[in-house]
């Protein structure tokens, strides 16, 4: 006797929606979710069993937007905004605070921000114990810097919520150090196996100096201000330096921020064949009302210089997950990976766009978030969060 074979059930099925495929095509189709994962991806017109349906008719399906820079110390910093605020609510599903806290407040942390958010929250924990908890001068005194606080701390924390080091290399951060608090980073991240994100804004240190310290998977953040020194080290051409570094593996990053973004320096690079590796917002209680907003408003800027949407929505899905860790479970719609999805609506409405300086773009071609889905979750089912 032969037993008929039954189709299999899954827990949420998302239809009518396109996917970002692994060639960077908009296709329709349907995903399967079972137990916090993706079970599988069915062309459009396959039918599907699942004891809940989501309508994506409409919209663009992606892996769960990552925004790898932000400040959401909300309970401990003059500056975080709040996490699911930036995360979940704006269709992001995971965010990387970057260095609010060290290793005293990373306790205080763990428990207020990353294990209190519908968001995932991980960390590149600041090199200085004090982050950002003290003020904005967390390097200025080297009896903070890489501590074995901090050491003992990663040796916990290390490869769970602690994903990096972050260094702060500006003038008014570092104050007489000079490039002492990288090498200090460099150092713990290469004990530990992760990656050092850089902030890079007003010289000394020189910006030639602190790329040259950085290796293979390391961040710089801020890469595409308009302040002087930076990519172009006021010349007319990207530097040899961020060449050398970009040869070597050091990734580029937006990293928007309140003062960090320019137009004309992104349009600039991308001329020489210079683009982002990654988008980040740098989104904090300064920039959150403008110029930011969110990251699918960063993404819509990146949109309004050229750059295609699948360039776009890799820079903050799958090459983001690498940065943390995560290049098998996170920033891709594979089988097996974790169900954190975003549903974006690409609109062709006209949207005018303002950077960090002031100067303004009008983009095309509009990102919006409409949802997040956080391990197969669709997060407007439990409610809003203050």
């Amino acid at each position: 006797m032969t037993s008929l074979q039954t189709a299999p059930r899954f827990d949420t099925a998302i239809t009518g929606g396109r996917v970002i495929d692994a060639a960077g095509e908009l296709r329709p189709a349907t995903l399967a979710l079972s137990g916090g994962l993706i079970a599988a991806v069915l062309p459009a017109s396959e039918p599907v069993e699942a004891d809940s349906t989501i309508d994506a008719t409409g919209l663009i399906v992606t892996p769960g937007l990552i925004d790898l820079h932000t400040h959401v110390f909300s309970s401990a910093t003059y500056l975080a905004v709040e996490a699911d605020r930036i995360g979940v609510h704006q269709g992001v599903t995971t965010l990387v605070d970057a260095g609010s806290a060290g290793a005293l407040s990373f306790g205080e942390f763990r428990d207020r921000v990353i294990d209190a958010s519908a968001t995932r929250v991980l960390s590149f924990v600041n090199v200085s114990d004090l982050g950002l908890t003290a003020g904005n001068t967390e390097l200025v005194d080297m009896a903070h810097v890489g501590t074995p606080t901090l050491r003992a701390l990663l040796g916990t924390e290390a490869h769970r919520s602690i994903r990096g080091i972050k260094a702060r290399m500006s003038s008014s951060v570092v104050g007489a150090n000079g490039l002492e608090p990288l090498r200090a980073a460099r150092r713990l991240a290469e004990e530990f196996e992760l990656p050092v994100m850089v902030h890079v804004g007003n010289e000394p240190p020189l910006y030639s100096d602190v790329l040259d310290l950085l290796v293979a998977g390391d961040v710089v953040s801020h890469a595409f201000h308009g302040k002087g020194g930076g990519l172009f080290a006021r010349g007319d051409t990207v530097s040899e330096a961020a060449r050398r570094a970009r040869d070597r593996g050091v990734l580029f990053d937006v990293g928007h921020g309140s003062a960090s973004f320019s137009f004309e320096t992104l349009e600039r690079a991308l001329e020489q064949g210079f683009a982002p590796d990654l988008a980040s917002t740098d989104l904090h209680s300064e920039n959150v009302d403008g110029p930011v907003h969110s990251l699918a408003t960063t993404l819509t800027k990146l949109l309004a210089v050229g750059l295609p949407l699948a360039a776009v929505v890799c820079y903050a899905t799958a090459n983001a997950a690498a940065v943390i860790g995560e290049r098998d479970t996170l920033g891709s719609l594979a089988v097996g990976s974790t169900a954190d999805l975003s549903l974006l609506r690409l609109s062709d409405e006209s949207q005018l766009l303002t950077d960090s300086e002031g100067a303004t773009r009008t983009s095309r071609r509009t990102l919006s978030a409409v949802a997040a889905i956080r391990s197969g979750i669709d997060q407007r089912t439990v409610g809003a969060r203050s």
